[in-house]
């Protein structure tokens, strides 16, 4: 993060890493954004084709241990690229609500 980047963006890539740690920690919770990719698929979301390469890279991780570390590191990267991806990010659901309340962000206008 550089100093220009807003507070809600840090904030963003703080969530992400949580994620990664915590599928790092329980890799059964890829089931989760699975889930969620069908859900919205089935419901006929826009992003067909991000979602099918989010489901790709998912579906190669819970297949391979070197799958799984590109993942995670994609999820902790703080790039121009990789928060393009995480745009479409199917992960809602993996964090708590109380995992996630210290990450809650307001605007101040």
């Amino acid at each position: 993060m550089t100093e220009t980047d807003s507070e809600g963006d840090h904030l963003a890539y703080q969530r992400f890493c949580l994620i990664a740690d915590k599928i790092e920690r329980n890799p059964a919770l890829l089931r989760i954004p699975l889930e969620n990719i069908q859900r919205w698929l089935g419901n006929g979301h826009w992003a067909k084709k991000e979602l099918a390469v989010w489901q790709g890279w998912i579906e190669e991780a819970q297949a391979e241990p070197s799958a799984m570390v590109r993942l995670l590191a994609l999820l902790r990267d703080d790039s121009e690229e990789s928060r393009d991806w995480k745009g479409f990010s199917p992960f809602p659901g993996v964090l708590s609500k109380e995992e996630l309340e210290p990450l809650v962000w307001t605007s101040r206008h």
